[in-house]
């Protein structure tokens, strides 16, 4: 037996935060049975994310271009930097 408030209508709305906002006022009784419908092909709607480049893809452009630093400055930077004694 179907109950007055299943007439058949349709109504408009947007995802938002992945919950369906039906827009204006809507009375639907609670555990009311719908159909969800995209109307538009999702990938057009759907924005895509950029991959965020890689710290070395970032780093890239300066790789190789400090010249004349001594020969042991990645092992010793703290010295050359920062005034650390050297370690052995």
């Amino acid at each position: 037996m179907r109950d007055t408030h299943s007439k058949l209508c349709e109504y408009r709305g947007v995802v938002t935060r992945g919950v369906v906002v039906l827009d204006g006022p809507v009375s639907l009784p609670e555990g009311a049975e719908v159909r969800v419908r995209p109307v538009k092909k999702i990938r057009n709607v759907v924005k895509r994310k950029r991959r965020m480049p890689t710290l070395y893809e970032q780093l890239k452009p300066f790789i190789g271009k400090a010249k004349g630093l001594p020969a042991d400055m990645a092992e010793k930077h703290d010295h050359y930097l920062y005034g650390v004694p050297k370690r052995k």
